[in-house]
């Protein structure tokens, strides 16, 4: 293993990779000699995302394809797996929030982010397992939220997020016998193009709402997805075999 490639020869999966978060978790497995594989349902950021790390010369493969259709979740770890040799690596990153009070929030609304988020992480780690237990090796991580300790308009999201860490640990206890270790990121406020579609839809500016979130934060500032994808890269390593069945919130402060 080369000095600073610590993932050389290993495949990492990535759901919802081609922005925010699961982009940034992505390019640092590349960066650490992965192999990546991104599946999103946004094509343009997509084709983006792959340009880009052909650019640089990473070792990509990318699909268009949704977490919650079995099928093509199914196909593209099998296409990945073909290419590289491998499934060494899951990270069930893909969200969408659908943000409303309770009494505002539609049946679509709970649905859409239920199925995204937990119906896509079921689907892709039952996908993946069959690879891992294979090879007697996994690291599936979860991306789970400070939400998932509640949160005003987000029944839903809070919801999914305390889902995903009861799955979390779960699995964990499941396939730690294969060598297959199963942990969960939970970030805090972190600058993407989610948070500042928030901001937009409660009529402030992003500024404005960065401002405030900061306030509330002990180290005193905003979270980047770099400092989620640490983290997500933390619970990969061979060196974290030990580490199984964890929430850890990536928040500037305690939360749980």
């Amino acid at each position: 293993m080369t000095a600073g490639k610590r993932f050389e020869g290993k495949t990492a999966f990535v759901t919802g990779g081609s922005r925010g978060i699961g982009k940034a978790i992505a390019e640092q497995f590349a960066m650490e000699g992965a192999n990546v594989a991104i599946i999103d349902v946004n094509e343009e950021a997509l084709n983006e995302a792959a340009a880009q790390f052909t650019e640089v010369g990473y070792s990509a493969y990318t699909k268009t394809a949704s977490v919650t259709n079995r099928e093509e979740v199914e196909q593209a770890m099998k296409e990945v797996y073909e290419k590289f040799g491998s499934i060494d690596i899951l990270v069930n990153n893909a969200g969408v929030i659908r943000d409303n009070m309770l009494f505002k929030m539609t049946d679509e609304d709970w649905l859409t982010v239920m199925d995204v988020h937990l119906k896509g992480a079921f689907y892709a780690s039952r996908a993946a397992q069959v690879y891992m237990t294979q090879q007697k090796y996994g690291r599936i991580i979860n991306l789970s939220s400070t939400s998932a300790l509640g949160n005003r308009g987000q029944a839903n999201y809070a919801t999914a997020k305390a889902g995903l860490q009861g799955f979390t640990k779960t699995l964990a206890i499941e396939l730690g016998k294969y060598g297959i270790t199963v942990n969960a990121v939970a970030p805090g406020f972190i600058e993407t193009d989610m948070t500042k579609a928030t901001a937009e839809r409660m009529g402030i500016t992003f500024e404005q709402m960065k401002d405030a979130m900061v306030s509330t934060i002990p180290v005193g500032r905003s979270g980047k997805p770099e400092d989620i994808a640490n983290a997500v890269l933390f619970f990969a390593d061979e060196q974290s075999s030990f580490v199984s069945g964890q929430v850890l919130y990536v928040a500037g402060g305690p939360k749980n």
